[in-house]
């Protein structure tokens, strides 16, 4: 599974990149493939790990912020693994034909 990510600390004003690094290390410490962009942070893994991941990364963020907004996608695709880096090698593919 694939989980894309995005933690967002309200009421904490305009400049939220140390808040949102709090998320980033949880997910990077965690040892699960993931990729971090301008939007979201991308994790895969198994349901329960990658969740537990997302939980800890949104408590982390909690736990500076006095409300906190989450959007989560999820590709939950059984069997597959490095869905992450197949996904967009294929898209690659069809730009190069």
């Amino acid at each position: 599974m694939i989980v894309a990510f995005s933690v967002t600390p309200l009421g904490v004003g305009e400049d939220v990149g140390e808040y949102v690094a709090d998320a980033v290390r949880v997910v990077r410490e965690s040892g699960l493939p993931n990729r971090t962009d301008a939007m979201f942070t991308s994790i895969e893994g198994e349901w329960d790990e990658v969740m537990d991941v997302v939980k800890r990364a949104v408590a982390a963020v909690e736990a500076r912020a006095p409300r906190v907004s989450v959007v989560l996608k999820a590709d939950i695709r059984p069997g597959v693994t490095d869905g992450m880096t197949s996904k967009v090698e294929t898209v690659e593919r069809h730009l190069s034909d």
